[in-house]
């Protein structure tokens, strides 16, 4: 059925204790993890894209799945241009007849690692207007901290890209913890708030909203 997602169940009832050591050692390391060379070449397949459609303002809709959420972003800031990133060529290859609005142009779904497409950008210093990490996986075991986007060695790098930073969860800790690690990296303060959107524009984020779940945002202004 539809509306059958289980509530995310974790042993963890706040931030985990071990986040700011985490993100003290990450934010002093240097990433020496060599680049794929697919993410490279996907990584310029974009910015070629971009700079064709004559480098407007950059949305980044990280981790995109089936890029649902890619088309309501260029559709929602027709004059800003869409990357929609997701590391499966299958969820992005896969039939889009759901799409029943007329088809935006300014968009790109590409395949790449999600981590090498955030260290490219931050390497050629290109910046984002806008940044969407929407229901990642949660990871919700004590000891997966290391595997939430927010506890990787990658962070420090995604915190300093710059633009208005959004994250959305059906688990309010990762929120939580996201918020707190946003705001140790950078001296913001982000809003954390209940999410209840009027149309969903992910299919997550539907399937959240059928099953009763309470959805929670995080955004950083970027300013």
């Amino acid at each position: 059925m539809f509306a059958n997602s289980r509530p995310v169940s974790s042993e963890q009832v706040g931030a985990h204790e071990r986040l700011v050591t985490l993100l003290e050692r990450h934010r002093r390391a240097v990433f020496r993890k060599p680049l794929a060379s697919y993410s490279v070449m996907a990584f310029e397949q974009a910015m070629q894209a971009w700079r064709g459609a004559g480098e407007p303002a950059l949305i980044l809709d990280a981790g995109c799945g089936v890029g649902e959420s890619t088309l309501h972003l260029a559709t929602r800031y027709p004059d800003h241009f869409v990357v929609g990133v997701d590391q499966s060529a299958h969820r992005l290859q896969r039939g889009k007849d759901w799409w029943r609005d007329p088809w935006p142009e300014n968009f790109i779904w590409i395949r790449a690692d999600l981590v090498d497409f955030w260290r490219q950008l931050a390497l050629a210093q290109v910046p984002l207007a806008r940044h969407y990490i929407l229901y990642p996986n949660p990871w919700p075991k004590l000891g997966q901290l290391a595997r939430r986007w927010h506890g990787h060695a990658v962070f420090p790098t995604v915190a300093a890209l710059g633009g208005v930073l959004e994250c959305r969860s059906n688990w309010s800790v990762y929120i939580e913890e996201f918020a707190f690690a946003l705001q140790l990296l950078n001296g913001r303060t982000p809003v954390i708030e209940l999410w209840r959107p009027s149309s969903p524009i992910t299919p997550f984020e539907r399937k959240y909203l059928a099953s009763g779940h309470a959805l929670h945002r995080c955004v950083d202004s970027g300013v």
